[in-house]
């Protein structure tokens, strides 16, 4: 689901919160004792909770009944959802991070590379053709020239 404005706003009163999770009331006042849910609260300080609440409740629920945790486990399995998260975060900013500075030092490159062109001659090796090879003696030509004045 996509995260709305909505979904962190608390609408559902402590009776509707735990009949969504299928939990009793008291339930979800033990677990705001721990820490594991935190609902808003209204002007006259009566409990509201929101959909992501709900669904925090719901996930409580599945590791509890489900996968047999107690609940410091669900507390540690929280604890560590939300460092991979802080984490992922990181590594998309590292990853944008990394792929600027790749573009910079390819332009950079670019740049260096462009400056030695102009800057350098292809070296060619002399040519064969008009040399005779080693030992040979080449073809001598005579060269007339007019006399002089």
């Amino acid at each position: 689901m996509a995260d709305s404005p909505d979904r962190d706003r608390g609408v559902y009163m402590i009776s509707v919160a735990a009949e969504l999770a299928g939990m009793h009331p008291q339930t979800l006042r033990i677990y705001e004792t721990r820490g594991l849910i935190t609902p808003k609260r209204s002007p006259k300080n009566t409990r509201l909770y929101s959909q992501e609440d709900v669904d925090r409740l719901r996930r409580i629920q599945e590791l509890t009944g489900e996968l047999g945790m107690n609940l410091a486990g669900v507390e540690q399995v929280f604890a560590l959802e939300q460092e991979l998260e802080r984490m992922r975060r990181r590594m998309r900013n590292l990853e944008r991070h990394a792929q600027r500075v790749q573009q910079e030092l390819e332009k950079e490159l670019d740049r260096v590379r462009r400056s030695f062109k102009f800057e350098l001659v292809p070296y060619e090796p002399p040519s064969q053709a008009l040399t005779p090879p080693r030992g040979e003696r080449g073809v001598r030509i005579p060269v007339r020239r007019p006399p002089a004045a």
